[in-house]
């Protein structure tokens, strides 16, 4: 077992990768030289070389139609949109082309590439460095689209994003990149597209993913204090969903909230409580509770603490689950 953040999980996943296939190239804004805004690929460019860890113009649409064509020529290139509200200028190449390519080839054609996404707030970042814009791509067909929430999956993750023939967006929580825990290199990793129950609990159940799952576990630890045993699931793919994971914990509790940084409105909570609505409608106790975003545009640095879900509006909603 090694302890390492998660930016450390998400090196050392991109270096086994690279180490394993020649193919794999990174492609991004400061990615190389300076090792990154957040320094997660610090080193890597001095140990594979420019020529497979590649300091990009400012360019996201640039950057990602390249990979596009890197992909079709056989390589995996693996990009970094250095912020998450820099990705808009490459939406159009993702949703149009990039989802696009496996269904429009009949099958033959696959588009092994991955889009690295720091995702979040609470780094008091500026305007365009703090959205939660997962829900745009989630809803798009033919992307696979993942969040990592502790070094561990970050280490593992990556990697079996880049093994994957068809698209991946890769979501990190950026304000939880300093986070350590232990990772072990020689266990077998979970597989990537299913959630994991990081509490058992009884009384509820708290589904988040990314940054909020800490908020989660927090609320729970602050809850059995009060005598409330609350289950905690890390979602880690978003699209697809692992709906069997959460139904069978909701089933067990018969009460759930959905938390995420991202407005509620239209938001992956909306589409959790649809699903379990029709599902478990027979073993719920309560209505499905979501905590969110406000829907409204990202704040200023200064007001971002009153605008993020913490850990009393998570501990709110279960009590007003638990009332029911």
């Amino acid at each position: 077992m090694t302890s390492m953040t998660i930016a450390k999980g998400v090196n050392n996943g991109l270096r086994a990768a690279m180490e394993r296939d020649p193919k794999v190239v990174l492609m991004g804004e400061d990615i190389g030289k300076l090792g990154g805004v957040f320094r997660v690929t610090d080193g890597l460019q001095k140990d594979f070389g420019e020529d497979r860890v590649i300091d990009t113009p400012l360019a996201e649409a640039g950057i990602v139609g390249t990979a596009i064509g890197m992909a079709l020529r056989g390589y995996r290139p693996v990009v970094e949109i250095q912020f998450d509200g820099f990705i808009y200028p490459a939406f159009d190449h993702i949703v149009s082309q990039v989802a696009k390519m496996r269904a429009r080839s009949l099958g033959k054609v696959r588009l092994p590439m991955v889009i690295r996404i720091p995702v979040g707030g609470g780094i008091g970042a500026v305007e365009h460095h703090s959205e939660s814009n997962e829900a745009y791509f989630a809803h798009t067909a033919g992307l696979k689209v993942v969040c990592c929430s502790n070094a561990e999956d970050a280490y593992w993750m990556i990697q079996q994003a880049i093994e994957s023939d068809d698209p991946v967006l890769f979501y990190e929580p950026k304000r939880r990149y300093w986070d350590k825990s232990e990772v072990d290199v020689s266990a077998a990793p979970r597989e990537l597209l299913k959630a994991q129950v990081v509490r058992e609990g009884a009384d509820a159940t708290l589904v988040a993913y990314g940054p909020m799952v800490k908020t989660c576990l927090q609320a729970a630890e602050a809850a059995a204090g009060e005598g409330k045993d609350l289950e905690v699931i890390d979602l880690r793919s978003l699209s697809p969903l692992d709906l069997d994971t959460v139904a069978s914990s909701v089933e067990k509790t018969g009460r759930t909230v959905v938390v995420h940084e991202a407005s509620t409105f239209l938001g992956m909570g909306a589409e959790i409580a649809a699903a379990l609505q029709q599902r478990c409608f027979y073993h719920l106790e309560a209505p499905v509770l979501r905590v969110g975003g406000y829907n409204l545009p990202y704040p200023p640095s200064k007001l971002e603490e009153e605008f993020l879900p913490d850990l009393d509006r998570v501990l709110d909603a279960v009590d007003r689950s638990l009332a029911f």
